[in-house]
């Protein structure tokens, strides 16, 4: 569930952030309108006509560090929530090609990103740990070997499924410095994770957990979501008290979205009677406080001895910029420029996109993305910043952008009058951070935010 930079919207109002036709106040009536980690979302990306050569893309940022993501695109099933970038495919030869055109992509990228190191290495996807303990291993070899990732002084994470958890991947994560590990729950409750198309058994999950907590990463983190058909405040609390009985570090809760692309309607969800994914939301959060919780955005929460041990991490930045995505549906981020694939959500699509991504011999240019105005560098910074608990520090932003945020735009006051944000002074600095009642709001103040031009763009796409 956590891909390390994923935005993406169930509908649209006639609000935008440049001209807040609807007030922020009306907003708020509806929190769940769409999600965001990122900005701007892939929907916006289009072909890039001429192709960008990705050699001066690296060559003119200025980051210091860089963030590796690797994305497999394989899972053993879709689940009913998903329209993430990814294909059901259990097969090892599948796997095997795929990773080795991945390789292929790393051995032309590596001399065009090796001006900076990396201080954080993700896999997502999809289910990395799908892959066979060989295919698994190549991935590490690649990011350290190829692209010259040192383990020592970089977080790395790996998704994986409950499923797909054995004793000889993780020794292997283990031999291979792998610091956190996150694992999709959902629900401990079985008929719950039926109504998502999740053919999970609370007995499996319980299995999977036992032998995560035997190795001892440093950093476990545990998903779940709320809002589930069926579910009740008392069924979601059973679920968060059962992870928390595993005492990991991180806890991530999600509300359930539902898009037309998914396998769950939306209308499955409408049928269920009163929305109370905020009283479930409130519910989660009082609890994980209670238990020495920090919040750290509307679904990050983590004890604060949480640390990746025995390594000195290099720093990198929250706006996620010099991000490096190697594989078929991983996203790539200059300050200017953000490239990827093409994007599908159908089996037939996606299925294509993968066949044209393992037969493409050269991976040199940037032939479908989003080139950034600097309206839209600045609205990246303000929502990679106010989204999270650090908030945005406002002397930052003029460092950046040489201008006043609160001048550039002066409807982000109207986040204070409505009580979702205050400017607070820390270690002499004014940081516009979003109070308790904000970050509850956090996805309804991200599509708030968002330009008329993205929101333009992502309305014309059309999903295959």
């Amino acid at each position: 569930m956590d891909h390390p930079s994923e935005f993406t919207t169930t509908g649209h109002s006639a609000a935008s952030g440049s001209n807040t036709t609807t007030g922020l106040r009306e907003i708020l009536t509806l929190p769940y309108r769409s999600y965001l980690y990122s900005y701007p979302h892939k929907t916006a990306y289009r072909e890039l006509d001429p192709p960008l050569p990705l050699g001066p893309l690296w060559e003119r940022e200025n980051t210091d560090t860089y963030f590796l993501y690797m994305h497999i695109p394989f899972c053993a099933a879709r689940c009913g929530f998903c329209n993430l970038f990814t294909l059901p495919d259990r097969r090892d030869d599948t796997h095997e090609r795929y990773v080795d055109a991945l390789e292929r992509q790393a051995k032309q990228w590596a001399p065009l990103t090796s001006r900076r190191p990396y201080s954080r290495f993700a896999i997502g996807g999809g289910t990395p740990t799908l892959l066979n303990e060989v295919q698994l291993n190549r991935l590490f070899d690649i990011a350290e070997n190829v692209m010259g990732l040192d383990p020592a002084h970089a977080s790395i994470s790996i998704e994986t499924s409950p499923d797909t958890v054995t004793e000889g991947k993780l020794a292997l994560l283990k031999e291979r410095s792998v610091d956190r590990v996150s694992m999709g729950i959902q629900s401990f409750i079985e008929a719950e994770a039926a109504a998502i198309y999740r053919p999970q058994k609370p007995q499996e999950v319980e299995r999977a957990l036992e032998k995560l907590t035997r190795y001892d990463f440093p950093l476990l983190n545990l998903d779940l979501i709320y809002g589930l058909p069926g579910q009740t405040v008392e069924s979601w609390l059973y679920s968060l008290e059962r992870v928390l009985s595993y005492e990991p570090g991180e806890i991530f809760i999600y509300p359930l979205y539902t898009r037309e692309n998914t396998i769950v309607k939306p209308e499955d969800i409408q049928r269920q009677g009163p929305d109370i994914r905020m009283e479930l939301y409130t519910a989660a959060r009082e609890t994980l406080k209670s238990r020495g919780y920090i919040q750290y955005s509307m679904r990050r929460f983590a004890k604060e001895s949480s640390s990746h041990a025995n390594k000195e991490l290099l720093p990198y930045s929250c706006q996620e910029e010099g991000m490096v995505g190697l594989g078929c549906g991983a996203r790539s981020y200059t300050s200017e420029v953000h490239y990827a694939s093409k994007y599908g959500v159908s089996y037939k699509a996606t299925q294509s996109i993968i066949a044209d991504y393992v037969a493409t011999e050269r991976y040199d240019v940037a032939d479908y993305g989003i080139v950034l105005s600097r309206e839209e560098q600045k609205r990246r910074f303000i929502l990679k910043a106010l989204l999270h608990r650090e908030g945005l520090t406002l002397d930052d932003y003029f460092q950046r952008f040489g201008t006043e945020v609160m001048t550039d735009y002066p409807w982000l006051s109207e986040l204070l009058t409505e009580g979702m944000a205050v400017i607070e002074q820390e270690n002499g600095q004014q940081v516009l951070r979003l109070t308790e009642e904000g970050l509850g709001y956090s996805d309804a103040i991200g599509d708030w935010l968002i330009s008329a031009e993205i929101r333009e763009q992502m309305e014309g796409f059309v999903f295959s």
